[in-house]
């Protein structure tokens, strides 16, 4: 069972559900590769070095300060994080409700899992039912780590979800990228280009379904593993090829014949049969897979 990384409540109104917060994400689940020395291939470590003596400094001996003047600090312990609002460093405090569906998910960053702290939790029953049936999120208040973030509360199966979300002020406008404008007989696109851009996108539509999905690139790149292993080429480096652009910049692409392809495309594939999946790279032996 995976550890909570607190425990403290949800509070809405006057209601309050003790929880433990818990991550959503997966141990093990991204190939990790150790930095190597390219003369001799020795491991290549990070050192935690005092800058005034030069000597490495172990975990338990390193605390957190704050420079408050040039080289004064005031030194913070756990225990003061928590001292200075007990109630927000416990706490999922929703503010508001609103439609899921109406958050952008560029402001999703990063999922949890809040777990009922008693297993036939009313509260947290009622407020998990209430979420599903009326199509809302809880956006809540929470302090993680020494920093207050802000995240959506949403029902997922039998569990309360919570995504933390980032602030306005740390996403860049979209006003800020240098994107076609909306001029569509400037850009000459034409509307026989969109019809057909409709079918494919139709073409290609399909239930979500996450399961479908694989890491295809970890697949390979464990596939290239197992060939040079096997070729005992294990030491060494070869220099990447320079890759050549298809075509050059600012060239105008015809791209009727594109999308027709790409209808007839999507046609054959949907009267085939489906493709067996990949078998997840997760269950090779022999390939360790520590999380990053």
């Amino acid at each position: 069972m995976p550890r909570a990384i607190w425990k403290g409540s949800i509070t809405f109104g006057l209601v309050e559900i003790p929880v433990g917060l818990v991550s959503a994400r997966r141990r093990g689940a991204d190939l990790s590769f150790d930095m190597l020395d390219k003369r001799d291939l020795s491991p290549v470590g990070y050192k935690r070095v005092s800058k005034s003596t030069g000597r490495e400094v172990p975990w338990e001996e390193i605390v957190k300060g704050y420079e408050y003047e040039p080289d004064q600090y005031v030194v913070l312990g756990d225990r003061d994080f928590e001292r200075a609002n007990p109630e927000a460093a416990r706490t999922v405090e929703i503010m508001d409700f609103v439609d899921l569906a109406s958050i952008d998910p560029v402001f999703f960053e990063k999922p949890y899992y809040l777990e009922p702290l008693k297993r036939n939790s009313k509260g947290y029953a009622l407020l998990r039912e209430t979420l599903r049936r009326t199509g809302k999120a809880g956006v809540a208040r929470v302090v993680i780590r020494a920093r207050e973030h802000i995240a959506a509360v949403y029902p997922r199966g039998r569990a309360l979800a919570m995504v933390l979300l980032r602030y306005v002020h740390e996403l860049r406008p979209a006003e800020e990228i240098e994107a076609p404008g909306e001029d569509l007989k400037h850009l000459e696109v034409s509307a026989q280009e969109i019809r057909m851009a409709e079918r494919v996108v139709q073409a290609m539509a399909a239930e979500w379904d996450p399961g479908r999905y694989n890491d295809g690139y970890r697949d390979d790149l464990l596939s290239l593993i197992d060939r040079k292993v096997a070729a005992g080429q294990t030491r060494a480096i070869e220099e990447p090829e320079e890759r050549r652009p298809s075509r050059a910049r600012g060239e105008v692409v015809d791209l009727m014949p594109l999308l027709r392809r790409s209808v007839e495309q999507t046609r054959s594939r949907s009267t085939s049969s489906p493709r067996k999946q990949k078998r997840p790279a997760g269950s090779r032996k022999g390939h360790r897979s520590r999380s990053a």
